[in-house]
């Protein structure tokens, strides 16, 4: 998750990736799988970016990982395999106001936005002077905490409350899958555990549910339940009810895993608890905004139906999704000889550009960005010196740390510039002048025009993505 610093991304949610199940022969026995990315131990302080090292564990384990994360991916951008769509937007119109600025609202800004009377905040003056928003219906600010390791901002988690008894459980919130799960009465699993005996809202379906990633896998059966958050409640909420982990779990900063793809590629066969959220009209709007702070364990949020405005350095710019269920993460990323991908400052900003395009899934279950082989190479081109990083393996490459970069992506012809502490992840020495970039090839296993990203909000009514500087880079 470490570009998510360079904008806000404020997709909406008719765009998402997947997790795909494994044929019972690969696995031994029938069942419903999907790749979870995780990280243990407790998280070290930021490094500087001029002095860290490079350490290619966490990237190489997580591109090994999307291997088959996005396995399927080919026959869902074709409409192969999919669960019917549920259209959970239906009675919600396309978003088109923030709902919210904050809780402190002296300092935002409604960019590109209009009001509605059915909706709009409660203005308040408090004795300070300054103002304030009430509580409004239908939306919630829920804090995420980022887990951080060697620079990296590897997964943001936030808590959940399930059962009658409001049981509380933190989750990893990631739109690249569609599950729910929670250990469940699991006395072998690390951090906490869902106690199903003080429910009594709480059914097991007794349906197998099953996660594998790498090497570890959590195992169970798929439930139901009330699962809440602050003052959203769904109702028959299914998740996966875990019984089982192994020992890769035992020491993780999250208890679960909160997926907020489409629930057409959910394994449990389930809705998602967004969409879930829209069902049962428990949100304001239908969308929800991530935002991900860089390297500090407080400070991002997740904005069910609504948009923290102060989150964001300038106006929304919408992009369409080409589709919501055949090409699932349909999002364009231009691709203009590679300029769109990444350039060095000096290079113009008015020359030609070509026409050809790439679809990118916005993923904030991914930590760095990924491109097809050909676009990477494309992209390092631009930058004198650069040479593939073969001693970390495929998908590396190096470039001059004193190279005056200024990289970016463009989607729908605006370009969003990446911080450069965020694309620089480290030298290749102490005292080396060559550093890690921060995109990488996929090689192998992926479709060609694929592009993986990490940045996320989502607004299912309008069918379309937005994207709007963060607060990160003033």
């Amino acid at each position: 998750m470490g570009f998510r610093q360079s904008f806000l991304v404020i997709l909406f949610l008719t765009l998402c990736c997947w997790s795909h199940p494994l044929d019972a022969a690969e696995r031994g026995k029938k069942s419903f799988v999907a790749k979870i990315k995780r990280s243990s131990g407790q998280p070290p302080p930021v490094q500087d970016a001029a002095s860290r090292v490079f350490d290619p564990t966490y990237a190489t384990e997580e591109l090994k990982g999307l291997v088959g994360k996005y396995a399927q991916a080919s026959q869902f951008l074709a409409g192969v395999g999919l669960n019917p769509d549920q259209h959970p937007e239906a009675g919600y119109e396309p978003f088109t106001h923030p709902l919210v600025g904050a809780l402190n609202t002296t300092n935002s800004t409604a960019y590109n936005v209009t009001t509605d009377s059915r909706t709009k905040p409660i203005m308040v003056q408090n004795q300070n002077g300054s103002a304030s928003v009430l509580p409004v219906p239908g939306l919630v600010q829920s804090p995420l905490t980022d887990y951080n390791s060697d620079g990296l901002d590897i997964l943001y988690y936030g808590p959940l409350q399930f059962g009658s008894q409001g049981q509380s459980l933190t989750v990893d919130i990631d739109t690249g899958s569609a599950d729910l799960w929670v250990p469940v009465n699991c006395r072998a699993c690390g951090g906490n555990s869902f106690s199903a005996a003080q429910s009594t809202t709480y059914s097991n379906l007794g349906q197998k549910f099953s996660v594998f990633y790498g090497a570890g896998h959590v195992s169970g059966t798929v439930a139901r339940d009330t699962v809440t958050v602050g003052r959203l409640v769904v109702k028959q909420q299914g998740f996966g009810a875990v019984r089982s982990e192994s020992e890769d779990f035992y020491d993780q900063p999250s208890d679960g895993l909160l997926g907020l793809a489409f629930g057409t590629i959910a394994q449990s066969k389930q809705s998602t608890f967004f969409e879930n959220l829209m069902m049962q009209k428990q949100v304001a709007a239908g969308a929800f905004a991530v935002h991900l702070a860089r390297g500090q364990a407080t400070g991002s949020e997740i904005c069910f139906g609504c948009f923290d405005t102060t989150k964001a350095l300038g106006p929304v710019t919408w992009n369409p999704i080409a589709s919501r269920v055949g090409s699932v993460l349909s999002v364009v990323l231009d691709n203009q000889h590679g300029r769109s991908f990444g350039r060095p400052v000096a290079q113009r900003q008015d020359e030609p550009h070509s026409g050809t395009s790439t679809q990118s899934a916005i993923d904030t279950g991914t930590t760095l960005i990924y491109l097809p082989d050909e676009a990477a190479a494309q992209f390092y081109a631009t930058i004198p010196g650069s040479s593939p990083a073969v001693q970390y393996g495929s998908g590396f490459y190096t470039y001059p740390c004193s190279a005056p970069l200024t990289p970016s992506l463009s989607f729908g012809g605006k370009s969003y510039s990446i911080n450069t502490y965020d694309f620089n992840l480290g030298r290749t020495s102490t005292d080396s002048q060559d550093c890690v970039g921060g995109i990488l090839a996929m090689g192998k296993g992926f479709p060609p025009n694929l592009a993986i990203i990490g940045y996320s909000v989502y607004d299912y009514p309008g069918s379309r993505v937005g994207f709007a500087p963060s607060i990160n880079n003033q």
